[in-house]
């Protein structure tokens, strides 16, 4: 069996943590990226003792002038990619004219300019080796069906379902599979930063997702070509009756959308 390489990028909390130990097997190399050197390095003894090959890179996505010298080290240590899981973003929850400059600037910075710099430099390689390879940008249904206090936030993760729907249609021809996976609230230390007062995170605690089960969804995924993974389904099938009926889906859902 080919021994595949996958990059997991915010691999030490929430979904990538996740992900890092659904995908890490015998057969497989993960790379991966987080700011934090020592809990990179604990993590990585972890899955070292679980038989996955893992290698490390701490690193501040929102430096993107650096990812070059970044993928080109990643390529010399482990030769190939096959898969890059854009996943390393935060949010903050509050209204436009309340939210910092700098706030703003650094989450576009991570979750958008970051994840769509290292796809530009490693699709070269993607289409150079011409086996099937998978990236996978995690957005929001956020990005779908935007809600007050959230406004910074879903331009972010709007941007990076445009970006890949675009990217799908330029990569057609290629063995190179797009999928954006698009998540309501999951259980992780997201909220920490983005609801600092909890209010949000007691309201909707009842149907947050687990990150072990999406990630579980993400690897059975893996090398297809699904276009988008929509969890949970009940909150996508929301985001497609607001692009019908925009006026009324707020109209009607005007308390649910306060939450935050």
């Amino acid at each position: 069996m080919k021994k595949d390489t996958i990059v997991i990028t915010g691999a030490t909390k929430g979904l990538g943590r996740a992900l890092s130990y659904q995908l890490a097997r015998e057969n497989r190399t993960l790379v991966l990226i987080s700011r934090s050197e020592d809990k990179l390095t604990a993590l990585a003894h972890d899955l070292q003792s679980k038989g996955a090959t893992v290698f490390i890179y701490p690193m501040d996505l929102t430096e993107t002038s650096k990812l070059g010298s970044l993928v080109e080290e990643v390529l010399t240590d482990v030769s190939s990619v096959d898969v890059i899981i854009n996943n390393a973003g935060f949010g903050l929850f509050e209204y436009a004219t309340g939210t910092p400059r700098e706030t703003t600037s650094q989450m576009f910075h991570l979750n958008v300019l970051s994840m769509m710099e290292l796809n530009r430099l490693l699709i070269p390689e993607f289409i150079r080796r011409n086996t099937k390879t998978h990236i996978i940008n995690i957005g929001s249904l956020a990005g779908k069906l935007a809600t007050p206090k959230a406004t910074s936030y879903a331009a972010t993760k709007h941007a990076v379902i445009g970006y890949s729907n675009a990217l799908r249609l330029e990569l057609n021809d290629t063995n190179v599979a797009v999928t954006t996976v698009n998540l309501g609230p999951v259980k992780t230390s997201f909220f920490k930063t983005a609801d600092q007062s909890g209010q949000y995170e007691q309201a909707v605690e009842k149907i947050m997702l687990t990150p072990e089960k999406v990630a579980v969804k993400i690897d059975r995924l893996l090398y297809t070509n699904k276009r988008e993974l929509n969890l949970p389904l009940w909150m996508s099938f929301g985001s497609k009756l607001h692009a019908l009926f925009p006026r009324t889906l707020e109209f009607f859902m005007q308390g649910a959308f306060n939450k935050k």
